[in-house]
């Protein structure tokens, strides 16, 4: 996807239900293509090739639906994920997109693997069976990091999918968010317990070593990461209720708070264009329909509904 991207999914807990899709190009401008296979929630995305994949979910039951959407915003329907599961983690290395753990009856191991040609494999499972990951890629790494039962462990997956487990986290958690920027892969905020929140940040570098840079300006969970030029952006969040707070960590890992979201909110996605970190959607005292914008110089801007 060269010059567009499909918005509304982070790598944080999302549970956001897609019906269709609200697509912003690189100047911002929104079209709507055409809509899911099948509406559901709680499903995961990730990239490879020209494709931008979303894959299982929840709906009046667990769905292995894959949807693929070309840089022509045609729909297709891969090979379905080899196990049905909801609040699955994407992420992307080489030439595969990854969807790993979730949960059925219980929590997942599996990890189902799309080349660019979209065909399917089944590389190593999960150390641990979980959900509620943070999940993103550096170098030739992509991560999946925390997880149910405020887990501490880190699966790696290499270029050649082999699976790896660095460093564990910090501090276990669930519900945390990753984004990368440089040489480094974030995972961000996320709960310790039920009713507690982290502002804990954990950085691994490409080599997969890990440090703790400065922390969230604020605790939270259910908050969304991505990243845009030069910067990693975690936004929004709960800590029982709705945050607009925004944290960007640049190259060098310094942390800035830019302009708040326009909205406070959780369960917000995030995704970017080749210009702009976009924050979409969430939960306020509603279903929100808000899109804030941040550029490559950390700018705010609303999109129009």
């Amino acid at each position: 996807m060269s010059d567009c991207i499909i918005t509304r999914h982070g790598s944080g807990c999302v549970t956001i239900t897609f019906d269709n899709y609200k697509v912003y190009s690189d100047t911002l401008t929104r079209s709507t293509p055409t809509a899911l296979s099948a509406g559901r929630s709680e499903l995961a995305r990730a990239s490879v090739g020209d494709y931008a994949l979303f894959a299982g979910g929840d709906a009046s039951s667990y769905s292995n639906v894959v949807d693929a959407y070309d840089s022509d915003l045609t729909r297709s329907t891969p090979t379905v994920l080899s196990v049905r599961r909801r609040m699955p983690a994407g992420a992307s290395v080489g030439d595969y997109a990854l969807f790993a753990g979730g949960h059925t009856v219980s929590h997942s191991k599996v990890v189902d693997a799309y080349d660019s040609d979209l065909t399917r494999s089944t590389p190593t499972v999960l150390s641990v069976a979980r959900d509620w990951m943070g999940a993103t890629s550096v170098g030739d790494y992509a991560l999946f990091a925390g997880g149910y039962g405020f887990s501490k462990v880190v699966d790696a997956y290499g270029t050649n999918l082999t699976r790896y487990t660095p460093t564990e986290l910090s501090a276990g958690r669930d519900c945390l968010a990753g984004a990368s920027v440089g040489d480094y892969a974030l995972f961000a905020g996320g709960r310790t317990a039920t009713t507690s929140y982290s502002d804990t940040v954990d950085i691994y570098y490409k080599d997969l070593t890990r440090s703790t840079p400065t922390t969230l300006s604020a605790a939270r969970a259910f908050l969304a990461g991505t990243s845009v030029g030069e910067y990693a952006l975690f936004a929004g969040g709960t800590t029982g209720s709705a945050s607009a707070v925004v944290d960007a960590y640049d190259s060098d890992l310094t942390r800035s708070t830019p302009t708040t979201l326009s909205a406070a909110r959780y369960e917000l996605a995030g995704a970017s264009t080749l210009t702009d970190a976009l924050f979409a959607g969430g939960i306020t005292g509603s279903a929100s329909a808000v899109v804030d914008a941040y550029d490559t110089n950390l700018t705010r801007s609303i999109l129009t509904q």
